[in-house]
């Protein structure tokens, strides 16, 4: 891992012992994590950009939802190791209101600005605090594909007033960049993961662009030199791939995983549909 140099300044607040925000190492940190190799590195990357920011914990939590009744979610921690395994046993993600504040809006905040909307969340912050979150920012990661997809990342502190200190907008700042790093990095991991499962091919990628555009089974067929009952049959075989019961559905999971962001398709090669 590459050196990274420090240039520490003080976040104040009322208990006299200010937290060092290194904000040069913080920002030279951003870079690295989508680049990073392994998961292993991202998390050693997150850890020091926590550290970075004048924060004592943090955590990253990336929720998609592949349709109404299935959810996933990949996380990372830089904190006490016993909130993570209660935040799971205890399923707060069902009433963290830090993960639903990023469900609506956008902009980084504190989580002192926040109210809790029923009893589990203020149960949530309570054991949020016991864990080294007794104050937190909360800065969002939205995606081009909206509430399908949403990233939060909560840096906390022992201290109750950590975050209010005359460096916070700098800090906020970099939060927000911190996060949709990580929000990207994840969502690299999750594409590669299923093109490793499903086995996708860029021909399979090349219907679906094409379904995407809106083209039909006898337009992409005509540009292909082949039967439309030959493109639908391709289509089955690419929806069975991704558990689809239809086309439509199958562009969804493709672009809520970003595989039509792959550059230059599985194989390198580009594949243009000629509509006619």
């Amino acid at each position: 891992m590459r050196h990274l140099q420090t240039n520490p300044d003080p976040i104040g607040h009322a208990s006299g012992k200010p937290a060092m925000v290194d904000s040069v190492r913080a920002f030279q940190i951003l870079p690295l994590i989508t680049d990073a190799r392994s998961s292993g590195e991202v998390i050693s990357l997150f850890r020091e950009a926590v550290a970075g920011l004048g924060a004592d914990a943090g955590y990253f939590l990336s929720c998609l939802r592949d349709d109404a009744t299935r959810t996933s979610f990949r996380s990372l921690w830089a904190c006490d190791p016993a909130w993570p395994a209660e935040y799971a046993s205890q399923r707060w993600f069902e009433h963290d209101p830090w993960v639903r504040y990023a469900s609506c809006d956008a902009e980084p905040t504190r989580s002192s600005y926040l109210t809790c909307s029923c009893p589990e969340e203020n149960a949530f912050i309570r054991a949020a605090a016991e864990h080294g979150f007794a104050s937190a920012l909360i800065a969002p990661a939205p995606s081009s594909v909206g509430l399908s997809r949403v990233g939060v990342l909560c840096l906390g502190s022992a201290d109750p007033e950590r975050f209010e200190g005359e460096s916070y907008p700098r800090v906020r700042v970099l939060a927000r960049a911190l996060a949709m790093e990580l929000h990207h990095s994840i969502a690299i991991s999750m594409r590669e993961e299923l093109l490793r499962s499903t086995r996708l091919t860029e021909a399979d990628l090349h219907l679906l662009r094409c379904e995407a555009a809106g083209h039909s089974s006898k337009v992409i067929g005509a540009a292909m030199n082949l039967e439309a009952k030959t493109i639908d049959s391709r289509f089955q075989r690419v929806n069975a791939k991704l558990g689809a019961p239809d086309r439509r559905t199958a562009v969804r999971i493709a672009r809520l995983y970003g595989l039509f962001d792959v550059q230059g398709g599985v194989d390198g090669k580009h594949h243009p549909i000629v509509a006619h």
